[in-house]
């Protein structure tokens, strides 16, 4: 199978997703819809027991996150439904899932590594969620960080935007490794290849335990969300107001409203 901004590859267990957009991957909606198209039939295939997302060599970032100019009037519906595609995808997949994260991992980049069931992450990579910077929200994050960091760190994340460095990620859960950079592309294998000696079956199985473990519903906690963020969201002038002044490299001038 062949893709113009993702690389995308099944051998011994392992399925390797590479965002290959450099120098910072930013998520458009032509590369979401690729790797959507990557996503589909992925469990019908019993011989693949684990899913990896990386970032192509010489990448600057994991992903600086979905294109700005998406989130506009005239895309965001679009843009809203591919790029949650994905999560739904993700959300109904029976493999483990791990991301390997060199370098900044920031909005709908984030969203993507924190929805992983598992993160392998450099000492120099960071987090972010900074949509509320530019007048809007990150659902899938605000549905699925509780969870993840507790809900205190959560609306930190959402509410501030700001970046957290690898060893604070590890610290509230985020991550589950951090490594020194030098060794991260040998540190995933290792991991990656523990799982590949598994058995895919009863991998699929204990992912699937955990998840009832867990409880609550991921498809109706993004349904609600994606209502909010189209509807009420979208109606204010400063999503509007955040955006433009994004685009036009200025600071926003915030309504309110």
């Amino acid at each position: 199978m062949s893709f113009e901004h993702i690389l995308f590859e099944v051998s011994d267990g392992v399925a390797r997703l590479t965002l290959n957009k450099p120098p910072v991957n930013v998520l458009d909606i032509a590369m979401m819809r690729e790797i959507n198209t990557a996503l589909e039939g992925l469990d019908d295939d019993p011989s693949v027991k684990v899913l990896v997302f990386e970032a192509a060599e010489g990448s600057k970032a994991f992903s600086a996150g979905v294109d700005v100019s998406d989130h506009t009037a005239d895309k965001v519906d679009e843009m809203i439904e591919v790029f949650h595609r994905i999560f739904r995808q993700l959300d109904a997949l029976e493999i483990p899932t791990v991301a390997v994260v060199g370098g900044a991992a920031l909005g709908g980049g984030c969203e993507l590594v924190l929805f992983c069931d598992m993160i392998i992450a450099s000492e120099k990579a960071s987090f972010g969620q900074p949509e509320i910077q530019v007048g809007v929200l990150p659902p899938v994050a605000v549905v699925a960080l509780p969870g993840i960091v507790g809900p205190k760190k959560a609306f930190e994340m959402v509410l501030i935007g700001d970046r957290i460095r690898a060893a604070e990620a590890e610290r509230v859960g985020l991550v589950n490794k951090v490594v020194p950079t030098e060794e991260l592309r040998a540190a995933a294998d290792e991991f990656v290849g523990k799982l590949a000696k598994l058995s895919g079956a009863v991998l699929r199985l204990t992912k699937r335990a955990v998840r009832i473990g867990s409880g609550g519903s991921f498809a109706d906690g993004l349904d609600a969300v994606e209502e909010l963020y189209l509807g009420p969201l979208m109606d204010t002038e400063d999503a509007h107001e955040g955006l433009a002044a994004f685009m036009e490299k200025r600071a926003p001038v915030w309504k309110n409203h």
